[in-house]
């Protein structure tokens, strides 16, 4: 009878642990809340919807997404060092991205089941408290192959000459060896921009892209315009790069692969002169890059007709919208 009693007790002893255990963390939890609860209650609707009841906010319509200062992102709510802009990358999602997080130990990852796929959460963390920053996926760049996807609500950027005054200046070393960074840019036009920039942009060396118009005389450029065919404009893509890790040469071969040079105008369905082949050199010395690339290709065979690729002089580039 004693062994009968025992076995019916422990499951009793352990389902109360078990629920003391569960009371209690529920208990920490709305403590660790209650310690923000100040900053909690002066969040903007959008800020608390993504923070405290798991949101998402439009892509390409917040704040950071499109960001390229240096500086940090903050957790918006405990104010802790989250991630850096210089593992921020132009994921072309609408949402900002890094692929690598500044303090790993201020975050956490759950998994995430509400969409009927599994997915994984990313959660600040301060002792107790947690808030939702967006999630992780293994699409992203090297070295580590992720694209952490947050919301920009649920972030505080710190400007890189701020952090002293703002109290995070441990991390003003973070920023020394990027400055010392060495980059340039070509603005190249090969059809619709929004592929040649996904191709692009994630090619070794590349820093940033920006999609836009150049090469024609009309202010203010824009697609209603440029459209039309009568500005002049081409659409064109910006490629800023780091010049120790590739150069003008690589990303002009890696351009001659991407589009076909040899129709005049034309690039598949789209055509007109805004859809031109064409390489927009802002130096002599690119320009004496271009033809020797042009000849280089054209020497390949790889194609049966002529190149018809442009060299023109670089003119002002106005951002496309999006």
């Amino acid at each position: 009878m004693k062994n009968q009693t025992l076995i019916i007790l422990i499951p009793i002893f352990i389902a109360i642990g078990g629920c003391d255990m569960f009371f209690k963390k529920s208990a920490n939890a709305e403590n660790a809340k209650s310690k923000y609860k100040e900053k909690i209650e002066k969040l903007e609707p959008l800020q608390y919807e993504v923070t405290q009841k798991e949101g998402t906010e439009p892509p390409f319509k917040n704040k950071y997404w499109d960001n390229k200062e240096e500086g940090i992102y903050v957790d918006v709510v405990t104010g802790k060092a989250l991630f850096s802009s210089k593992e921020k990358y132009k994921s072309g999602t609408g949402w900002p991205s890094f692929y690598k997080p500044l303090e790993e130990k201020n975050i956490i990852e759950k998994e995430d089941n509400k969409l009927f796929s599994k997915r994984i959460e990313v959660r600040s963390k301060d002792g107790d408290y947690e808030s939702h920053l967006g999630h992780v996926f293994t699409d992203g760049p090297e070295p580590t192959g992720l694209r952490y996807c947050l919301n920009s609500a649920a972030l505080k950027f710190i400007p890189k000459e701020d952090l002293e005054k703002e109290g995070y200046g441990k991390y003003v070393d973070h920023f020394k060896a990027q400055s010392q960074i060495k980059t340039d840019y070509i603005i190249l036009a090969g059809g619709c921009f929004w592929g040649m920039e996904d191709l692009i942009k994630s090619q070794e060396g590349v820093i940033d892209t920006e999609v836009g118009y150049t090469g024609g005389d009309v202010p203010n450029a824009n697609y209603e315009i440029v459209k039309t065919g009568s500005t002049g404009h081409a659409e064109s893509v910006k490629i800023t790069f780091d010049t120790e890790k590739t150069d003008l040469s690589k990303i002009l071969h890696f351009f001659f692969k991407i589009h076909d040079p040899t129709t005049k105008n034309k690039q598949g369905n789209d055509v007109g002169t805004q859809y031109r082949s064409t390489i927009f050199a802002k130096t002599d010395e690119q320009k004496k890059v271009a033809k020797k690339v042009i000849d280089e290709v054209a020497g390949l065979g790889r194609f049966k007709d002529p190149i018809v690729t442009t060299i023109e002089p670089e003119k002002t580039f106005y951002k496309a919208e999006t």
